[in-house]
């Protein structure tokens, strides 16, 4: 069987299919360091080209399996929350459906993210953008990958024309592998390869340089985007070893929700990322597969936008017809592919930031204050100007209305003109205190410590976490308030952010149950945004709009 590899990447199709024993017959794309990765890999003609702009004319004949991986930016949720440009990225997919109603081969499979399965269904009905393409007659499923050996959980949308059965079929006896299994098989002095048990001397493992640890504000960012995001589901701190790993994605920086953060073994207590050769066998590419990157961070885009070459071998033997009983392991197909004898580049890690940008963002929900769904108070640092406007803002609603309360000094008002006499009595030394602990912050200097401009003065941690202990004091203080009390309180205060709108806004019943949390939250971000403005140059204060706004 002869097969082409459209938006081919780094050859996982190719690779996976030659393991089959699939001969491919030239791989498309247009990125050049991942052909050069491709052609010194899988040893076959992979093309430099555009394939919106190809002539259909120059594309071999003789072909019997079409595959390809449109490119999934526009259709990603990782992309602008999901907000990507559709009708752009459409017009890869058309151009896929065009070269395989052109070919007419045998069999042809397209590779994209989930959110595609749907695209498809409802565009190739009568009206839709690639309804000229309807007679296809494509076979749609969201698969996940790790159903078939791959370590991780890659869940993608699987489209064409094979047996699609036949596919289903291999998975019911293949081993579910773990991501501590990878870790642990390329941690001794030999390694062994997780999957296709090739063993190699670890001084020979090329792009398997172990960082270092995470530094404590390293981990104290990545804790609270995977386990208290202001926005997306908790995940995990650090990943678990005993199952397989969430997607391996194109970016992975050290600070960020999407990277994997694991328990470091060689330290206790501290946590690193994975190496590139880590991240590239949960892909399921052999060991003696390298990247041809200039820099650790291409190399690490090659292999989070590859397709599992693993996956691939098993849809290849469906497109053969290879019966279950008669499929090769991977051990035994791996003989057919042949090392490069280039050896890439060496890239530097990453290392910890020693600087960053002046206007580095700093976003997160105060501890305890943080309900879920979207509903938490949080501490940013908007820029006014010149200069960073740090300041504490309360977000509610629901994910397509989330409403902003700004927590100005009138609204702190508001409230307390609600509260009896006993709790404001009550209140009197916690809010002192919080007043104290502010002014004595070093605010105008703090954009430049999270920016490692320069050392000393406070961190914006260490003030998040003092908001966060002061709102449990007022919330403590707040007990003693009734059930009609908190709610009338509550009420006044968003009458006074949002007017008549007051009784329309999105998630009252949540905030009716969290009023004395709430009311914490509002009385600690009234005093916090009062002195934080006190505290920032004049040339910097900017009045935060008291109206509720989307």
């Amino acid at each position: 069987m002869r097969a082409i590899d459209l938006y081919s990447g780094v050859g996982g199709w190719s690779l996976g299919l030659a393991l089959s024993g699939i001969e491919v017959v030239a791989s498309y794309e247009r990125f050049e360091p991942a052909n050069e990765t491709n052609r010194k890999n899988n040893r076959h003609h992979a093309i430099k080209e555009d394939i919106r702009t190809m002539r259909l004319e120059d594309l071999p004949t003789g072909i019997d399996l079409v595959v390809g991986s449109p490119p999934c930016t526009q259709f990603s949720y990782a992309n602008r929350g999901g907000g990507g440009d559709i009708a752009d990225g459409l017009k890869d997919i058309y151009r896929f459906f065009e070269i395989v109603e052109h070919i007419r081969p045998k069999h042809w499979v397209m590779e994209n993210v989930p959110r595609v399965a749907d695209v498809l269904r409802r565009e190739l009905r009568a009206g839709g953008q690639l309804a000229k393409f309807a007679d296809l007659a494509p076979s749609i499923h969201v698969v996940n990958m790790e159903e078939w050996g791959l370590p991780q959980r890659r869940k993608r949308c699987l489209a064409g024309d094979f047996d699609f059965t036949l596919l289903e079929k291999y998975r019911e006896n293949l081993p579910r592998r773990t991501l501590g299994e990878t870790v642990s098989a390329l941690s001794g002095e030999t390694v062994s390869d997780p999957v296709y048990g090739i063993e190699l001397a670890r001084r020979l493992l090329v792009d398997h340089v172990v960082e270092p640890v995470l530094d404590a504000e390293e981990e104290r960012v990545n804790r609270a985007a995977k386990t208290t995001h202001t926005v997306y589901n908790a995940m995990p701190f650090p990943d678990p070893l005993d199952r397989s790993v969430r997607t391996i994605t194109a970016t992975c920086t050290r600070v960020s929700r999407e990277s994997v953060v694991i328990a470091a073994p060689e330290a206790d207590g501290a946590y690193r990322r994975l190496t590139l050769r880590e991240r590239a066998s949960l892909q399921g590419f052999p060991i003696t597969f390298q990247f041809f990157g200039s820099s650790h961070g291409r190399k690490a885009t090659m292999i989070g936008n590859a397709v599992p070459p693993l996956f691939a071998y098993y849809v290849g033997n469906a497109c053969l017809g290879t019966k279950p009983a008669a499929l090769p392991e991977p051990g035994e197909a791996i003989s057919r592919f042949s090392p490069p004898n280039a050896r890439p580049p060496v890239t530097k890690v990453d290392l910890a930031g020693k600087r960053y940008p002046a206007d580095r963002t700093f976003r997160f929900s105060v501890p305890a204050l943080n309900f879920k769904s979207g509903v938490r108070f949080e501490l940013s640092n908007k820029r006014a100007g010149t200069c960073p406007d740090w300041h504490v803002a309360f977000y509610f609603g629901h994910s397509k209305d989330i409403k902003i309360l700004s927590l100005g000094e009138g609204c702190l008002k508001a409230v307390m003109s609600t509260l009896p006499p006993t709790i404001l009595s009550q209140l009197a030394n916690p809010i002192e205190e919080l007043r104290r602990a502010v002014q004595k912050a070093d605010v105008k200097r703090m954009q430049d410590v999270w920016t490692r401009a320069r050392p000393g003065g406070t961190r914006p941690f260490d003030l998040l976490d003092q908001l966060g202990g002061y709102a449990d004091l007022i919330a403590q203080e707040l007990e003693g308030l009734t059930e009609d009390q908190s709610t009338l309180a509550l009420a006044h205060l968003l009458r006074f952010e949002a007017g008549d709108n007051a009784s329309s806004l999105p998630g009252l019943p949540k905030l009716q149950r969290l009023a004395r949390r709430v009311l914490a939250g509002a009385i600690m971000g009234g005093v916090v945004n009062h002195e934080l403005s006190l505290s920032h140059p004049r040339q910097c204060v900017v009045d935060a709009p008291r109206a509720v706004a989307g």
